[in-house]
């Protein structure tokens, strides 16, 4: 059976783990340390081409320009993504709007996946070298919310790295499963992931092995790097009013900064206060004060209060309270800052659990389901969900849901829908994402026609259109013609990722529009089914004036002006009211009508036969 190891990519650290018999373990490096931090330096010289982890990081202060670090912040982003984070980081970055971005190394571009392969290769290595035996396959971990352009980048580096991905596994759920291993659990738990550089919260159902995500939120611009950036903005903002130097024109300066704020955020995780000490640009004068932990605390309390918003959201998807939750495991590194424990604890109204370390449960639990997809463990199962609702443009720009959101994945569903013009040789299928009701406020993923179609009047063709979401969260969407099984397929892969802005704020923004993304689906919708009905309705007279005498022919004319008139006044009921109206006035008609087309049919049918 071949080794499979589960890997944590993490925006500061990275782990590698195996399963050694029923127990997974991280696997350290020479050194024993297990952490390998996820930077990579390029080299000017020499025959080797880059470092990473220890080595990298010792030439962030020396060859800022040159050393990328928290590159998963960048995985599946276009540039104007990231216009918030450049003024704060010394590279380089290449590319337009959405377009995926490149980072510029001296006179060579690299993509974020390219870079993650140098860290994914290094842990690679060291599972090789550790286990005696070729590794080549893996289960990757990422934060819950990363969309599907952000998990395809992921699966490029580690085909880069010479790995194939088993599976892309959300950070919380991978959490849960290193955390059921230890312990057997039923209820309902909340993980509570603080990283590096994003948070996640899941809330989770566990019940004799059985891992069900009910649901997921989070903050994909949030970590350990963010707080970090408070004392480095502090620090930047007292040298500026006390020395008058700008230590952002200064990119070494700015790196000590903020290697000094991520050793002072450390440290007030144990002492009440740290002394910081920066040189500054001139190598003579140095800046030096204490920072408090209560200070620190001052400083990050909005970030925190930013994770409890997401907690307040996930719950409320799962339709829980806080009261509902029978255990929390706090993730992440950065979860050892008290305040973080304190206001979890607080929220939920018990005692965090963080009895395993949580800088390597992610990377355990990925060594888990690493050992379920190769077939070694078969009594443990876990069910995941996509965060956000899938579905398609139909007529009048409404958005029609094919998966909810909050669906266990992997799964499918099946649409029909139908033409709205006579002789309409094509669709276009318009693949959108999120939880309003108008695609003008969703992301729009991919747009594809359907071509082939054989002519007949509007409604009748019969149009399938099916999503599939896979093990990996990749959706792929199919739209057959069940006539003539003509289809098209697309696997969706966009080339750039939500904005943070976008990814924090689509959910929040479905709840505060609701009520007023309702009316104007019904608006819509009772349009829609007007202007049909019209259509069918006018072109039934032209067809069986004979039928009808002028006083029913008075009536349904009547009805279909009062019908174009409320259309005009765009008010939803008046619409419906005034389609019930015309459906009451052509009710004979439709019958006679009927029966019309009944008796040429079997006219046309004797006159065959003779």
């Amino acid at each position: 059976m071949p080794q499979v190891v589960g890997i944590d990519l993490g925006t500061t650290n990275s782990l590698v783990a195996y399963m050694d018999g029923k127990t997974p373990r991280a696997i350290p490096d020479e050194n024993g340390q297990v952490a390998l931090p996820s930077i990579v330096a390029f080299l000017k010289e020499g025959p080797q081409k880059t470092l990473t982890g220890e080595q990298a990081k010792a030439r962030l202060m020396t060859h800022p320009k040159e050393t990328v670090y928290s590159v998963k912040r960048f995985m599946g982003k276009g540039r104007e993504d990231l216009e918030a984070d450049l003024q704060h980081l010394p590279f380089v970055f290449l590319g337009k709007g959405k377009e995926g971005v490149q980072i510029q190394i001296g006179d060579q571009q690299h993509s974020p996946p390219e870079i993650s392969a140098h860290i994914l290769s290094a842990l690679k290595a060291r599972a090789e070298k550790a286990l005696n035996t070729s590794v080549t396959q893996a289960v990757i971990t990422v934060p819950a919310y990363f969309n599907d352009s952000q998990r395809q980048a992921t699966k490029d580096a580690g085909k880069l790295a010479g790995l194939e991905v088993l599976r892309i596994l959300n950070e919380p759920t991978a959490a849960s499963l290193a955390y059921g291993l230890q312990k057997e659990k039923k209820g309902i738990i909340a993980v509570y992931d603080l990283g590096g550089g994003t948070f996640d919260i899941s809330i989770l159902k566990i019940n004799n092995g059985i891992f069900q995500v009910l649901s997921t939120n989070g903050d994909t611009h949030l970590g350990g790097d963010d707080f970090d950036q408070k004392l480095v903005q502090l620090i930047r903002k007292e040298i500026l009013e006390k020395y008058k130097v700008e230590i952002q024109d200064f990119p070494e300066t700015m790196q000590e900064a903020r290697l000094a704020s991520e050793k002072v955020k450390c440290a007030l995780s144990s002492e009440e206060s740290v002394d910081i000490t920066l040189t500054l640009p001139d190598k003579k004068t140095q800046y030096i004060r204490r920072v408090s932990r209560s200070e620190f605390e001052k400083l990050i309390t909005p970030l925190i209060s930013r994770t409890i918003d997401s907690c307040t959201q996930a719950l409320a998807d799962a339709k829980l309270t806080p009261t509902d939750v029978n255990e929390v495991v706090l993730v992440g590194g950065s979860i050892r800052v008290p305040l973080f424990k304190e206001t979890v604890g607080d929220f939920f109204q018990r005692q965090p659990h963080s009895e395993l370390n949580p800088d390597e449960v992610v990377a355990l639990g990925a060594a888990v389901q690493a050992q379920i997809l190769s077939g070694a463990i078969t009594d443990m199962l876990l069910l995941d969900v996509t965060p956000l609702s899938l579905g398609i443009e139909t007529m009048g720009g409404v958005v029609s849901r094919l998966i909810q959101r909050n669906a266990t994945i992997p799964t499918t569903a099946k649409e029909t829908y139908s033409t709205q013009v006579d002789g309409q040789r094509s669709v276009s299928i318009h693949v959108v994402q999120g939880e309003r009701e108008l695609v003008e406020d969703c992301r729009s993923l991919a747009k594809f026609n359907l071509t082939g179609i054989d002519p007949m009047p509007a409604g009748m063709p019969r149009i399938e259109v099916t999503f599939l979401i896979d093990a990996n969260g990749i959706l792929n969407v199919t739209a057959k013609d069940l006539k003539s099984g003509k289809e098209t397929t697309v696997e969706v892969k966009p080339t750039y990722g939500l904005s943070d802005a976008d990814a924090e704020k689509m959910i929040s923004a479905s709840m505060e529009h609701a009520k007023e993304d309702l009316e104007k689906r019904q608006w819509i919708e009772s349009k829609n089914e007007a202007e049909t009905v019209l259509h069918h309705t006018e072109k039934a007279l032209a067809q069986g004036a004979s039928l009808l005498d002028d006083a029913e022919k008075e009536k349904i004319e009547k009805a279909i002006a009062e019908l174009k008139n409320a259309i005009s006044s765009e008010m939803h009921k008046a619409v419906r009211e005034k389609l019930t109206a015309l459906d009451q006035a052509t009710q004979r008609f439709a019958a006679d009508l009927m029966s019309q087309s009944v008796q040429e049919a079997l006219q046309n049918k004797k006159l065959k036969d003779l």
